[in-house]
């Protein structure tokens, strides 16, 4: 249990993780959906101050890059969105037209992007177990909207997801039709946009790519979820277009925590996460308010914050996370504007 990994295996993990994290690419998604998080184990005391330099830094990277990536926490919003996507997963199975949809806004930071590709790995997960053995299956595509996408450009995310090849004079029909073809022979099951922010219907540009999507959820019998940044101020449900997405999606706002008991929660299943030597339990805990002026209730702050302290903390060898060491970590702007003058 207490065995140090071999330095080759270490760096050899790392550099085979490096090669697949696009989740907008076939095997970056199936890399990510298979991955799965385990805590090392902390070496007893007289193990660990007996390391060698060379063991040192092995066991210290395995332990940097588990808190690089702390296992996601299950907030309220992301069971809200799995249980939505798969209710209308479900109700969608044998639909033949007008497929329901879900659609998650809210500010950058609230989790948004946790939220769908989790779903996601759900719905991977359920498909497995549904069809066993079977290899030719792809339930899931992942795409995100390119800033100032056009219609070729979505139909391209598209088909690179999928490993298509391409040519530079295929015409976005000859795309949009090999995209379709392959996504109903692999039995692709749900879609998930990302950035659709980036989608604005107020031009003629934004109003094609729309129309692509639309083509899309009719011609691939799958379940659309997409994610963006405030959707409805950026006037994705205005005119002819906007109101039919409204018809036909679902809305589920994502929103910052409030100081109350789930942020609690929160922050104590992140602490019990961690692997230092050194770190009092409920330290965190005593500081969660601080941690909720610090961050807005943000949870993707509060991830950043923490999983940056705790490199942080076996980097300058104290091995505990202090509200100093807390205060070291730099946050996104929005977060310390928000809150310049934390206590």
């Amino acid at each position: 249990m207490n065995a140090l990994p071999a330095e080759g295996a270490w760096r050899g993990a790392l550099a085979s993780d490096d090669d697949h994290r696009q989740l907008t690419t076939l095997p970056g998604w199936r890399a990510f959906t298979a991955a799965a998080i385990t805590a090392p184990d902390l070496l007893p005391p007289a193990r660990w101050t007996a390391l060698g330099e060379t063991e040192r830094a092995c066991y210290d990277e395995q332990r940097l890059d588990y808190h690089t990536r702390l296992a996601v926490v299950g907030t309220s919003t992301l069971r809200q969105v799995v249980h939505a996507g798969r209710r209308l997963t479900l109700l969608n199975r044998h639909a033949v037209s007008a497929r329901r949809g879900l659609i998650l806004s809210g500010a950058a930071g609230t989790g948004k992007t946790t939220a769908i590709t989790q779903f996601g790995k759900t719905h991977e997960a359920i498909d497995r177990r549904r069809h066993p053995d079977v290899s030719d299956r792809i339930p899931v595509i992942y795409v995100t909207v390119p800033p100032a996408a056009t219609a070729r450009m979505l139909a391209v995310e598209f088909a690179r997801f999928l490993g298509l090849p391409l040519t530079t004079r295929a015409n976005i029909t000859d795309v949009i039709e090999a995209v379709c073809g392959v996504a109903v022979d692999t039995r692709v099951s749900l879609v998930c946009v990302d950035e659709i922010h980036n989608l604005t219907l107020a031009t003629r540009t934004g109003a094609e790519v729309s129309d692509t999507l639309k083509y899309f959820s009719e011609r691939i019998p799958a379940t659309f979820v997409y994610a963006g940044i405030d959707v409805e101020r950026n006037g994705l449900f205005a005119g002819t277009r906007g109101r039919q997405i409204a018809g036909r999606f679902s809305l589920i706002d994502t929103t910052p925590f409030p100081y109350a008991d789930e942020w609690k929660a929160l922050v104590a299943t992140l602490e019990q996460a961690l692997r230092l030597h050194h770190h009092v339990a409920g330290t965190l805990p005593q500081l969660d308010r601080h941690l909720h002026q610090r961050t807005g209730g943000m949870i993707g702050s509060l991830s950043h914050l923490i999983r940056g302290a705790a490199v942080e903390a076996v980097l300058d060898g104290t091995e505990k996370i202090t509200r100093r060491t807390l205060d070291q970590v730099d946050l996104d702007h929005a977060a310390q504007t928000a809150n310049p003058t934390s206590p």
